[in-house]
């Protein structure tokens, strides 16, 4: 996927409602995990990444901050972040215990 043409979020689209099931492209353009919930709204978002597992069960929740992820919506309006983070990095943070 192309991201060039995608327009970035701004941090007033940080909030559940917009972030919430997003997926979360690695620095190959695979597929490291998605945005399963966020704490706060703004500038100081932070989104918690399900990685790995099979459809939702079995995946390990990390906490980062929304600001350390590329925000973006596609052609069709459908956001998706991209980080530099592989899915071994996403998984070597701490468990995120909500």
């Amino acid at each position: 996927m192309d991201h060039a043409n995608h327009t970035r979020l701004t941090a007033s689209e940080y909030t559940e409602a917009v972030l919430d099931g997003a997926t979360v492209y690695g620095p190959g353009n695979e597929t490291v995990g998605s945005i399963s919930h966020t704490h706060g709204a703004g500038e100081n978002t932070e989104v918690v990444i399900d990685v790995g597992g099979f459809l939702g069960i079995g995946a390990k929740p990390v906490l980062v901050p929304a600001r350390d992820l590329d925000l973006m919506r596609d052609e069709a309006g459908t956001v998706h972040a991209v980080t530099t983070w592989t899915k071994d990095d996403l998984k070597a943070m701490p468990t995120h215990e909500h």
